[in-house]
């Protein structure tokens, strides 16, 4: 087999499980406050964009588990006039090397701009994903491709060579595969400083690209709007219940607690309503 000039092969194909069983145990403390901080801060940047409440459906959520002897977590989900569902959590034991975080951000059906997807893992070597997740037919819709995902292209193509170090990471699930895109980043890699300073990076730049989408969209028609929001939550609860890493919540804490959990990644428990056309457009305007 040849490969372009360039190119890689380097792939990891596994379940987390796999890559959790067949790696010694290490104590990822620091660097799991380390990623809790950044994303933290992504939450907190993206805040100041949107008005957001907390759902009380995942308050109880807050803290479950016992970190000072094992597994324990935190889900918090929120919505607003322009968010469907916002979604900051992390589950895993950082003492023996497996954590989990996660920050996605469902926007409402007022605007088709992609939603925002960002996970890190540890267990204990690293990994990332971030993808702006489409909202339609990137193949029979040129437009919207060329909207928000020929300009990444280039770039996209760009880390792969540039970075050795990062290892793509394929997804063992066909559906999951399935719901990445053309410009999605998912990689494995030696979690040392330089590396943990290239994703800090990405996902900084990814997320003010995404607040440019936001505030530069078009609105969505009034009698297409109510399309969209089922299916991006189809979308969002097929994403949450099919993923191969729910195995690793039922190791930790049972698959009762690990449903909830699901629930709480698509809204299924969900208090406050869903946002509506009249309440996105009344705060555009607001800010325009």
């Amino acid at each position: 087999m040849t490969t372009e000039p360039g190119a890689t092969m380097s792939e990891t194909v596994r379940h987390v499980e796999q890559l959790v069983d067949e790696t010694a145990r290490t104590d990822v403390t620091e660097t799991f406050q380390e990623w809790r901080d950044l994303l933290s801060g992504l939450k907190s940047r993206i805040a100041e964009r949107f008005d957001l409440t907390r759902d009380p459906s995942t308050d109880d959520l807050d803290s479950y588990g016992d970190p000072a002897t094992g597994p324990s977590g935190s889900l918090a989900a929120y919505t607003g006039p322009e968010i469907d569902w916002l979604v900051h959590s992390w589950i895993g034991d950082p003492a023996t090397g497996f954590v989990n975080l996660h920050l996605t951000v469902w926007l409402g059906p007022q605007v088709r701009v992609p939603h925002l997807g960002i996970a890190l893992l540890l267990w204990p070597e690293g990994w990332f994903y971030v993808d702006a997740v489409p909202r339609g037919d990137l193949v029979g819709d040129g437009d919207y491709f060329d909207s928000y995902y020929a300009e990444n292209d280039a770039p996209w193509l760009a880390f792969k060579e540039e970075h050795p170090d990062f290892t793509w990471f394929t997804s063992r699930t066909g559906f999951i595969r399935g719901s990445l895109s053309p410009t999605a980043y998912c990689y494995s890699f030696p979690p040392h400083r330089a590396n943990r300073e290239t994703v800090a990076a990405l996902l900084g730049a990814r997320v003010e690209q995404w607040l440019g989408w936001v505030d530069a969209a078009a609105p969505v028609p009034a009698d297409e709007q109510a399309a969209l929001a089922a299916r991006d939550l189809a979308v969002r609860r097929n994403i949450a219940e099919r993923d191969p890493a729910n195995v690793m919540g039922e190791r930790m804490f049972g698959a009762e607690l690990t449903q909830r959990l699901v629930r709480g990644l698509w809204g299924g428990d969900r208090v406050l309503p869903r946002p509506v056309a009249e309440a996105a457009s009344s705060i555009r305007e607001a800010r325009s």
